[in-house]
């Protein structure tokens, strides 16, 4: 199955996001893309934590998640929507939410971010629970292939990276990929990105695909990219540094069968 990891350096301008994302869409829904994903806030990254507050949509009614249904139709692919903030009980608070669109357009799955970053070095300060509610529950779902297979695909945001229990969990309900959008800060994917990722596919026996902000934004900020696939075998087979763009690799169920077959890791657990 051929599938694209959308990278992405998006501003505090909700409509050129949009525009952004839909031209890198095309892209990869030209180049053969099964599956595409975009990154996490790929809507927008503010000027302040707040400001996704403005954005907040009740699920299943709305303008971005219209947009990603939209797209998914339109370009004939699933559509994982990085995140969209959705509207949360608590005053002043969204959740971080990962929506799929199937190639018609109808959302399939929905997962809020469970593990919320938080980071303090004394120069860079950021605290999502501030602005955001955490997710309750791991999120698989499936996708059929023109190449005859059905995979399971299991869903996970940035920070969550960092919790391999989630992962395991997600192996335990079968995940054959698993994927990661994410707007990893530059210090710490610097110092922790692709060997968290790699890992996570190593541990699991599954491909892991990761949409990554990347580049420097309007904001200040400064996010890692480094997009990439991996296979479950720990092997990168496509990556982009920085600046906006799609990564595109062929995962195998072949070869993921096979590496589950001479190595049945998943199968010799005790806890």
């Amino acid at each position: 199955m051929k599938v694209a990891a959308i990278q992405m350096v998006s501003t505090p301008d909700v409509a050129r996001n949009l525009a952004a994302a839909r031209q890198l869409l095309d892209q990869a829904s030209d180049a053969g893309a099964e599956l595409a994903v975009l990154p996490e806030y790929f809507c927008l990254l503010g000027r302040k934590d707040t400001d996704k507050l403005t954005l907040a949509e009740p699920y299943g009614s709305g303008p971005l998640q219209d947009f990603l249904s939209q797209c998914a139709a339109d370009f004939k692919l699933w559509l994982v929507g990085g995140t969209v903030p959705l509207a949360a009980p608590e005053p002043g608070k969204v959740y971080n939410s990962t929506l799929v669109f199937d190639p018609q357009g109808q959302c399939k799955a929905r997962y809020d971010k469970m593990h919320l970053f938080c980071f303090d070095n004394g120069t860079e300060r950021y605290d999502e629970s501030r602005v955001l509610m955490p997710g309750t529950a791991p999120v698989s779902f499936d996708v059929p292939s023109i190449d005859g297979h059905t995979w399971r695909v299991g869903l996970s945001i940035c920070y969550d990276l960092r919790f391999p229990e989630l992962y395991r969990a997600l192996a335990q309900d079968g995940a054959d990929l698993l994927l990661v959008p994410s707007a990893f800060t530059h210090t710490t994917g610097l110092a922790h990105w692709e060997v968290l990722l790699r890992a996570r596919a190593i541990e699991n026996l599954a491909c892991v695909l990761a949409a990554a902000q990347g580049g420097r934004h309007e904001n200040g900020r400064r996010t890692w990219g480094q997009s990439m696939v991996v296979d479950a075998w720990g092997h990168v087979l496509a990556q982009q540094e920085e600046g906006p763009g799609v990564v595109l690799a062929d995962i195998d169920k072949a070869h993921l069968a096979a590496w589950r077959t001479q190595l049945p890791a998943l199968q010799h657990r005790w806890l």
